[in-house]
Parts: C-alpha cells; structure tokens; sequence
C-alpha cells in the first residue's frame, strides 16, 4: 500500500465512505466463544439470537460496536457468567473501543481538534488490539487460545483483517492527523505517528523521516517524548542504533528522563488504572506513584534479545530495580524468571556493550536481594 506524502493533506477527501465495522471485537468475541466450547449454533441457542446474528458479529458484517450500549452490556455479563475469562472479556472491551477508533479512520472525515486518537494516552492492553488489523500480531491476552477443531459457517481468518483499501485509508488518516496536528495537539501527532509506523508502503521510512525533521519540540517533555517515538518507530522497524542512541543521549546521566522512562512504561503496561489526558503526567510530582510489580513482570518477560526494543528493556529494569529494590525480595515467579535467565542472555553474544553492563548490574543486585 503506498499513499503519497501530499495526498493527504490536499487530495480530494469527498464524502465520508462505509465499511465493515467490528472486525476486531468480533474476532475476539469468536474467540471467547472458542474458549467457553460453544459453536455458532449453540451460543446463538443460549442468546437466543439467531445463527446469522452471531455469524455476523464475529465477521464485522453486525459489529458489536453498533448494539446498544444495554444490550452489549446484557451480552457480556452473560458471557461471564458463562464462564469467559476476565482477560477475554477485557480484551473484548478493548476490541470495542479499537473498532471504534478504526471506524473513526475509515469512515468519517474528523478533524484534528475533534479526533478520538488524541483525547486520551493510550495503552498497551488498547494499542495491541488495535494494531491486530494493522500488524497481524496478536494481542498477549488472546495467545494460547487456540481455534477449536469445529466446522465453522463460512471462512474464517486467523484475525482481523483490513482490504488494501482499506489500509490505504487507516494509514492515509493517520498521515493526514499527524501532518495537520500542531500546538497542543501534539498527543494526537505523536500517536497518529505511532500508529503510521506500522505501515508496510515503500515510502513510510521516508515520510517518517521528513515528519521528524519537521518537529520543532518546544520544551523538555516534547522533546523527549519526540525522541522516544522516533526510537520506538525505528525500534519496530529493526533499527537499533537509534534506539541506543536515544538510551546514551536520553536516559543515561539524566535523573529526569530516566523516571520519565519509568512513569511511562509504567502507564503504557497498566500500573494506572486511570486513563490520562496528555503526556504532562510523565514529567509530574505524582508519575512514579506505582507499585511496579507489572512493569517488573512485562521487561522480564520481553527480554528477548532479537527484538528491537531488547535495549530499552534491558536499560528499564535495570533502572526500576534501582528505583525499586524491593521487587527482589518478593519471592516471585517473575524474580525465579529472571534469575534463571540472566546466564542465558550473559552467555550470548547479542547484547551491546551497554546492555550487558546493566545485566551484570541485574545480577548484582539480586546478589545484594539475597544475601
């Protein structure tokens, strides 16, 4: 898919254009249904809906996102009572609010100002399900639930899916927010930048790169949140370097960015429950307000040394070990993890030279836990 740097900003938009809605709620609502060992038919029985109702929620054809907010309601309490997991049914309410930051994308002409993808900072638990269409990744909640061996009413896909056009408009609106965005719409030019990340057209890396020299970061928390999502981006893309860079010029020797290192993952990971309205909160007296324990489990379990965000994580536990020591002590399946895997990661050759101090530093410090 390819979409020409000016074209969003002065091609012809004409009307606003209908799609399929729902197709990422209703493929995790196929997978709940999976899961509680029901088919189409069955669960059509016990909703007392009919088959092609729940055929059509699954593939987006009837989005969930269109049912009244009562009925939906009405149908996820049953489902929990039914037995449905409760990270199922989180995932399904956060499916519903992708469906509906996707149907923003694809269907209506919004303006910066009036755009949902800057009214809140998102996380990690809302972005997965959302790049699911856009990645073909999926969400951590949904992985292990594998499709049951049942015949099904139609094809059914691994995931959800968008058409090339329909990629080419996603990817066309989040150019057009990111470019039209200014002033104190930069959360929505940040994250419409993220999200432009993950489109696979020839001319993405450049267009990205022309965004960056573009920017202009008018104070501290701009600019280091700037920098942070161009590492992230290049991060995703396989770039390391710049993420290295941006640890040695960003983070090192720097009491502020490194707690705003923390404040954020912190935040993306879920330690908050309470959704924040702009990025100030990094920077504020309250952002290291957190117990830790998600943030310790998540870095442990992405120390992956083949991915591009390894660096990052490597350079974030270290610091939250040192900010929270105790997270040691706990006795915890996630300390057992990583006791039982720094060998394996010291013993490889992948690590940079940063990385591997700062794994020798872990170990240290669990040494310092347990004597």
């Amino acid at each position: 898919m390819g979409t020409d740097s000016t074209s969003t900003l002065t091609g012809s938009r004409g009307s606003p254009r209908s799609g399929r809605g729902g197709i990422v709620s209703g493929c995790v609502f196929r997978v709940i249904r999976e899961q509680l060992g029901h088919t189409q038919e069955t669960l059509a029985e016990a909703f007392a809906v009919s088959v092609d109702t729940v055929a059509g929620w699954e593939t987006g054809r009837r989005p969930l996102t269109a049912l009244a907010v009562g009925q939906m309601l009405i149908h996820r309490h049953r489902l929990m009572r039914m037995g449905a997991t409760p990270a199922l049914l989180l995932a399904l309410e956060k499916a519903l609010e992708a469906d509906v930051l996707l149907a923003s994308a694809l269907t209506e002409e919004v303006r910066p100002e009036d755009s949902p993808l800057g009214a809140w900072v998102m996380q990690r638990d809302l972005v997965e399900v959302l790049a699911w269409p856009l990645n073909g990744v999926t969400p951590e909640p949904l992985r292990g639930h594998q499709p049951a061996p049942r015949a099904r009413r139609g094809p059914v896909t691994a995931g959800p899916e968008l058409s090339r056009e329909e990629r080419r408009r996603f990817f066309g609106h989040m150019r057009r927010m990111a470019e039209e965005a200014h002033g104190r719409q930069f959360l929505l030019r940040r994250q419409a930048l993220y999200l432009a990340g993950y489109d696979d057209a020839p001319d993405t890396s450049d267009w990205l790169a022309q965004q960056r020299r573009a920017e202009r970061p008018s104070d501290w928390l701009t600019q280091w949140l700037t920098s942070r999502s161009v590492a992230a981006v290049a991060a995703r893309q396989g770039d390391r370097d710049r993420m290295q860079h941006f640890i040695a010029t960003t983070l090192d020797d720097d009491d502020a960015g490194e707690a705003a290192n923390l404040s954020y993952w912190a935040y993306w990971i879920g330690e908050s429950v309470h959704p924040e309205l702009s990025d100030d909160f990094i920077a504020g007296p309250a952002g290291m307000a957190w117990h830790g324990h998600r943030l310790f489990q998540h870095l442990v379990a992405g120390l992956a040394p083949q991915h591009g965000f390894f660096d990052l994580n490597v350079h974030t536990l270290w610091a939250l070990l040192a900010a929270r020591p105790n997270l040691l002590r706990t006795g915890s399946e996630t300390g057992r993890s990583l006791r039982t895997r720094l060998p394996v990661l010291l013993d490889g050759t992948t690590a940079s030279t940063r990385a591997r101090r700062e794994l020798e530093g872990i170990r240290y410090a669990i040494r310092l836990a347990e004597a």
